[in-house]
């Protein structure tokens, strides 16, 4: 799938955030899943990590809210941790029996190895977000009514920007987020609500939900056909999009062995170590493994602690990156009943009829099918190893908007406090791919619109086809085989260390677009300011073996500039509140 960007100017979800501020004016003190920004302290739980010794006091912070908010942020400049006292009689924060956190955030995006699907088991309490927006209206009624139901409203501003050796319009691509040359964009703006269950604790049924809204140009990395983004980012290449990639509601069991989690909505594709949401990343790009993968789910999924060490799940789903309704939804086959002529590999004319959809209609996404993830985790005492493996969103595997055949998984191995490195590999497929090599008859009937993704249904960023080895085939099955790494190093609590290493094999183009493989490093510099702000700086430099793959205009489909190597220069800063 190809993603595109035009510069636009936004100020929604701030604009959001200060009117929740403005509600009332008080003083009062307050103050995970794989998509939640670092916890630290708040009174309603002690962290996982000792805090960093008090050094204020809530009434200190004043009694305008605005002010509030500002007076936190300037407390935590310099810190690693919240500034505010813990409540000293606070349950703890993970099971006594549990292995310890791995890691701390800063100068890490996690404290926890990644997995996805859940809240964090065994490790999670309620209000746990160090948030200035939560610490602000922590007095007035909405912030004392939302603490009382353990309801928190968080999130942050993501700007990046970046200098490419590419020039043309999205040519940074393969290469992501940071796809357009030399510019800066507003990368995301995010708004949570969520409640997040008690998972400590084994005394009592909990429950939680989430609803997310993100809006910024990093829309297109959360896209799910038939959801919120279609007119902005298929048929009008919008900019900046909204979308909603987190709406689930969860229910915790916790005499089910270990603990059991029952997940229902859309959520976050569950494996990877990269995640959409900028502050769960080690680095502000994304490695091509991660920006070709699938997003997110729409279902059902649980998550099982058969053990303290063991987790075991299972789910459901309608595919991926797919709305529920699409399984119903039908499109015209402007192809169908038609016998029309194309010039054939060989320069001759030859003659075909839409022989892979040959009926009147087509369903808008065949990908939109019942489908299953099964995924295993293990993590040893010490938690210096954990292994997560996962068949994400199986089902008969043919051509879809993202209908990824995914088997794969990560590890994590922890050599000191300061020193890990993460690994993913994984292979996947689609079958029935259509073959849109010139001369193809596939070619000729994708352009007829004989296909759910022709340009007649996708006038931009549709799923591409296939360069399948047979010239003469309308179809075939489109793999890729990628290895990842980062090698990670912290030299401070404000600070971590990033060098990226990535293979990525696009054996049929499908992916990327490009039949090639591609080699990739990086290197970045994760710095925190505070628990709120962080920059991340970073210079990386991608080569494409087989095929000249940079610096095409994928809008236009000019390659006349392309390049089979790239350098780039790029950062972000992310502001929490």
């Amino acid at each position: 799938m190809t993603k595109f960007f035009e510069r636009r100017r936004v100020g929604l979800l701030l604009g959001c955030a200060f009117a929740l501020c403005a509600t009332e004016a008080r003083a009062a003190p307050d103050g995970g899943d794989q998509a939640t920004p670092a916890a630290a302290a708040t009174p309603a739980a002690a962290p996982a990590t000792a805090p960093a010794p008090a050094t204020i006091t809530d009434a200190s912070l004043g009694t305008s809210v605005i002010g509030r908010f500002f007076n936190y942020q300037a407390a935590e400049w310099g810190k690693a941790a919240s500034p505010l006292a813990v409540d000293p009689n606070a349950p703890p924060a993970r099971r006594a029996d549990w292995a310890p956190a791995p890691a701390t955030s800063p100068p890490y995006p996690f404290t926890e190895y990644s997995y996805g699907g859940t809240t964090l088991l065994g490790v999670n309490r309620a209000n746990s977000v160090d948030s200035p927006l939560m610490v602000a209206i922590g007095d007035t009624g909405l912030g004392k009514a939302l603490t009382a139901a353990h309801i928190q409203a968080y999130g942050w501003v993501d700007i990046g920007g970046n200098l490419s050796t590419s020039t043309v319009r999205q040519g940074n691509q393969p290469a992501a987020y940071a796809f357009a040359p030399n510019t800066v964009l507003l990368d995301q703006a995010v708004l949570y609500v969520e409640r997040t269950p008690d998972t400590v604790q084994d005394d009592h049924v909990d429950w939680g939900f989430r609803v997310s809204g993100i809006y910024g140009s990093d829309y297109r990395y959360t896209a799910s056909r038939g959801f919120l983004v279609d007119r902005g980012l298929f048929q009008r290449n919008k900019a900046n999009g909204y979308d909603m990639p987190m709406i689930y509601g969860e229910v915790f069991f916790p005499k089910v062995a270990q603990g059991l989690m029952v997940r229902f909505g859309r959520y976050i594709a569950l494996p990877d170590i990269e995640a959409q949401l900028a502050p769960n990343n080690y680095m502000y790009s994304h490695s091509i493994t991660y920006t070709y993968d699938n997003y997110t789910n729409n279902g059902i999924q649980l998550t099982l602690a058969a053990t303290k060490n063991l987790f075991l799940q299972l789910g459901v789903s309608m595919g991926s990156d797919t709305a529920f309704w699409n399984a119903d939804q039908k499109l015209t086959n402007y192809a169908y009943g038609q016998t029309f002529s194309y010039t054939n590999a060989t320069g001759g004319t030859s003659t075909t009829t839409d022989t892979l959809f040959p009926g009147p209609t087509f369903k808008r996404d065949p990908g939109s099918t019942p489908s299953i993830t099964a995924c295993v985790r293990y993590q040893n005492m010490s938690a210096n190893d954990n292994l997560y493996l996962c068949a994400d969103a199986i089902n008969a595997g043919n051509w879809g908007y993202n209908n990824l055949q995914w088997f794969g998984g990560t590890y994590y191995h922890k050599f000191s406090d300061t020193t890990h490195i993460a690994f993913e590999s994984y292979t996947l497929y689609q079958k029935k791919v259509v073959n849109v090599d010139a001369g193809s008859p596939g070619a000729a009937i994708f352009a007829a619109g004989g296909t759910p993704f022709s340009p007649q249904f996708y006038p931009f960023n549709g799923p591409s086809g296939a360069q399948c080895a047979d010239p003469t085939a309308v179809s075939c099955t489109a793999h890729v085989f990628t290895m990842l790494t980062y090698l990670n190093w912290e030299p401070d609590p404000l600070n971590n260390l990033s060098l990226r290493a990535e293979y990525y094999n696009d054996e049929e183009g499908q992916r990327t677009g490009t039949k090639t493989r591609y080699y990739e490093i990086g290197f970045g510099w994760q710095h925190w300011f505070s628990p709120q702000i962080e920059v991340r700086p970073e210079v990386s430099y991608y080569r494409s073996i087989d095929a000249a793959a940079f610096n095409i205009n994928l809008a236009t489909g000019d390659a006349s500039q392309a390049k089979n190597h790239q350098l780039m220069a790029s950062g972000d800063v992310i502001i929490h509140f």
